[in-house]
């Protein structure tokens, strides 16, 4: 039997989207304690809360009733248009059919030296012993490899920092403008809002401008080239518009760049933090990679320890944490009856911190996915990819980018947390993690791994 509740309001204008933006965590983990479904308040709006992962499977598993849409996705696709991610049920099938092959395994396998290039290039320059900008780091790297998945080489330096900074802009922008949907506010010319505005503005020109070059160029076997060659309607298919290239194209830059890129600043984040974790991976790496070379295709089914570290981030800081449905219909969930139109929320991050299905959730364990440990229950309640057939299309590649990534870094520096550091909430967006994280580093060696790690360790969560 289901438990239904309402959550106390105490902002009867704006709702619990202030408590969403303020202090999001706090309010996630508060709403078990009302039922499996709770009802809160979105500024005018009434939305229901699914906190059980039974109830979560239930909703994605039926897209044609909880469809994309809701305050996220209405604000998103006026970012992304109409594509992968924004796009309803019905138009759903042919755009991932089109898309899918780029990323299945076998595509995913000949990234292998492109992620670990890229990765190499972007520590080469970090001066042992100094700081270094990790969070920028990492959005850089991720940046870089999408690009180049989506583009090939389109994007100079200049520009992929430029696409690296306006995606921050957004991403930012993008939330406060979910949580609080008053749109009134977001008239005003506020400088947070004209931030938001020229990001956006900008990323669209660099995306357009792309797509030109490319049409006045060589074809090149990369997503812009296969949406390019769908625009003739080959094979049988509606051919895409102008737009739809667009669309997609602006979808997978803004997926593939910030996810896996917090996902790596947290992975060093909370292996600094716990020495044995580290030291575990440590020596995989070395027994793996001796000599500290680059990983291959070949040497992903043996970087076990190196899957486990990042499984358990995205378990515990997941970056994807806050997503929503629409109902199509009026219906029923956990015995409620829902109203067509009805907002339904569901978060990750609430489902991997749920004790009844991960133990001590707080505790950040790579061990807990080492092969034959999770339970089916575990399983079906980690899903920082979601579920159902709108489950992440790049979520294997993100396992592979991130396993390689930080194979490659952490197979030549160690990143620990500067003295004084104290792990802070993270800063609410459309993703959660460590925005302007910095760390000091220094190069691996058999000598310094033999010291005892994590000289700043300030906590276990």
């Amino acid at each position: 039997m289901w438990r239904t509740g309402t959550a106390p309001g105490i902002f009867p204008l704006l709702g619990h989207g202030i408590a969403l933006y303020r202090r999001p965590l706090a309010f996630l983990n508060s709403l078990p304690a009302y039922g499996d479904l709770v009802e809160i308040r979105l500024g005018p709006q009434r939305a229901w809360m699914v906190c059980h992962p039974e109830l979560t499977h239930e909703v994605l598993m039926d897209p044609h009733t909880f469809d994309k849409g809701g305050p996220l996705y209405d604000r998103l696709g006026k970012l992304m248009g109409d594509g992968l991610v924004t796009c309803r049920q019905a138009a759903h099938r042919d755009k991932r059919r089109l898309l899918q092959p780029r990323f299945r395994p076998s595509h995913v396998a000949a990234c292998t030296e492109l992620v670990t290039e890229e990765a190499a290039s972007v520590c080469d320059a970090w001066p042992t012993g100094r700081t270094v900008p990790v969070t920028e780091a990492m959005m850089t790297l991720t940046t870089r490899v999408i690009s180049r998945v989506l583009l090939s080489d389109a994007l100079d330096d200049a520009t992929t920092a430029e696409v690296r900074d306006c995606l921050t802009d957004v991403v930012r922008g993008l939330f406060v403008r979910t949580v609080v949907p008053i749109d009134g506010l977001f008239r005003l010319p506020t400088p947070a809002n004209r931030r938001y505005r020229n990001a956006l503005s900008r990323l669209h020109a660099i995306i357009d401008t792309a797509i030109a070059e490319r049409r006045r160029g060589a074809g090149r076997d990369d997503v812009l080239g296969t949406l390019l060659a769908a625009t003739r309607g080959d094979g049988g298919a509606a051919a895409l518009t102008d737009q739809d290239v667009h669309d997609h194209l602006i979808t997978l830059l803004l997926t593939g760049v910030e996810a896996p890129a917090l996902c790596l600043a947290d992975a060093f984040s909370l292996l600094a933090r716990h020495p044995e974790a580290e030291r575990r991976l440590h020596a995989e790496l070395d027994a793996v990679l001796p000599g500290g070379r680059r990983p291959g295709p070949d040497d992903l089914p043996h970087l076990v320890h190196t899957r486990c570290v990042v499984s358990e981030t995205l378990r515990h800081s997941s970056p994807g944490w806050l997503f929503t449905r629409v109902a199509t219909r009026e219906t029923e969930l956990a015995g409620c009856r829902l109203p067509e139109g009805a907002t339904v929320l569901y978060s990750p991050y609430l489902l991997h911190h749920d004790p009844s299905s991960f133990p001590d959730p707080g505790r950040f364990d790579p061990a807990r996915w080492l092969p034959g440990r999770p339970t089916a229950a575990q399983r079906r309640a980690m899903m920082p990819f979601s579920a159902g057939n709108r489950k992440c299309l790049g979520d294997e590649f993100t396992m592979v980018e991130t396993t390689l990534a930080l194979a490659t870094l952490a197979g030549r520096w160690r990143l620990r947390h500067v003295p004084g550091y104290v792990a802070q909430p993270p800063r609410p967006a459309i993703t959660l993690g460590p925005r302007a994280l910095v760390m000091a580093c220094e190069a691996r060696s058999r000598a310094s791994d033999s010291r005892t790690a994590g000289d700043h360790v300030v906590g276990n969560t």
